[in-house]
């Protein structure tokens, strides 16, 4: 990607005034309507490959993982590429978003387009998870941007400007394992009601944006909780309702999600000059699933790759490591037991990026997001 300097910039790299004006490529390309970057915060939908480096069973770095990505297996949840991939491929980024736990993620020139913290089977709670192994918390996710990628960025860009994050996105796709591994699973919410859990999620991820606020970020891109009912695992643990999928889970993933949405509007006051755009997965894939045909899918119930049981040595979640994988991933809506296909993260992106329905982008695309 080549970007025209501006002239001031130019004259500062003279080189009579170099002395007094240190000129870095990287402390220019912070200015201007362009996103330079994203910085990716939440559990395995936008994991690019953290959980590869930890000690935990939610992995996705082995076949038929990433049998569609090029270079094969990358801890990527998905047969190709997942929504950030997509979404940097949208904004014309440079270059995918590399994992903060990969070695190798250190530095500026690494790190300049922005670094992915996400890791899979984590929560906006931090004992969320904790069934996987280890897992990294959102909490812990922001402050490892926070202690470690802020001062290396802020030290390699050598530029003193107090925006020098208003042009990356800041995206937060997090909150499902809450219901599925933390709320659904554990004795101990047993008399918490849904909407007081949900109250709580959404105070507690209210606090992390606004930390991430405090610390630069501007613009925002919040992911919804996707149909929690409708996945292969969630379908063959309970007995289904008239459309399939079960709806006490879905109720709770429609109910943070409205609440997210309404928090938009009620944050933004809290965080002058940012903006918060909220994408509607869980309406996207509903839509696909109500009408697959329309949508160029045809099969929306079975995994795509061959996932075993807890009866058969799985977890009914993950693909088994070598196992079979259908041979039309197009068509298919989950890839696994939880996480959609790559047609499927498609859609999401390219709606998230340029639809102007506010059900499914609310208030304004991620296009329009990147122009302000």
């Amino acid at each position: 990607m080549t970007e025209k300097i501006p002239t001031k910039f130019l004259l500062l790299c003279f080189p009579l005034l170099a002395i007094f004006f240190p000129c870095n490529v990287y402390c220019w390309s912070t200015y201007g309507s362009q996103i330079k970057g994203m910085f990716v915060f939440g559990s395995s939908l936008v994991d690019n490959g953290n959980n590869n480096f930890l000690l935990t069973l939610a992995k996705a770095n082995y076949s038929p993982y990433g049998v569609d990505f090029p270079g094969g297996p990358s801890g990527r949840f998905t047969n190709g590429m997942n929504v950030i991939d997509l979404l940097g491929e949208e904004l014309q980024l440079p270059s995918l978003i590399p994992v903060f736990y990969d070695p190798s993620t250190k530095g500026g020139r690494t790190i300049v387009h922005g670094v992915n913290y996400a890791s899979g089977g984590s929560g906006i709670l931090n004992d969320t998870g904790s069934i996987a192994g280890n897992v990294v918390s959102l909490n812990e996710q922001i402050r490892n941007f926070d202690e470690v990628t802020l001062p290396e960025l802020k030290t390699h860009v050598d530029c003193r400007s107090t925006d020098l994050l208003h042009n990356y996105l800041f995206v937060v796709g997090s909150g499902g394992n809450d219901y599925s591994f933390n709320y659904f699973l554990t004795q101990a919410n047993a008399n918490v009601s849904v909407e007081a859990f949900t109250d709580n999620l959404i105070n507690s991820l209210s606090q992390q944006l606004k930390k991430l606020y405090s610390l630069g970020g501007r613009k925002f891109v919040l992911m919804s909780v996707n149909p929690l009912g409708c996945n292969p695992v969630a379908r063959a643990s309970q007995p289904t309702g008239q459309d399939g999928c079960i709806q006490v889970l879905n109720q709770a993933a429609h109910l943070f999600n409205s609440r997210l949405r309404l928090t938009v509007d009620f944050i933004r006051p809290q965080m002058p000059g940012s903006t918060l755009v909220f994408v509607n997965s869980y309406k996207i894939i509903t839509d696909i699933i109500g009408d697959p045909v329309s949508n160029g899918f045809n099969d929306t119930r079975k995994a795509c790759c061959q996932v075993l049981s807890v009866n058969e040595g799985g977890n009914g979640i993950l693909c088994k490591r070598g196992g079979r994988v259908c041979a039309e991933r197009n068509i298919h809506v989950f890839f696994d037991g939880l996480h959609p296909t790559e047609a499927v993260n498609i859609q999401i992106a390219k709606k998230a990026f340029g639809s102007y329905n506010r059900d499914e982008v609310y208030p304004i695309n991620v296009r329009q997001l990147a122009k302000l």
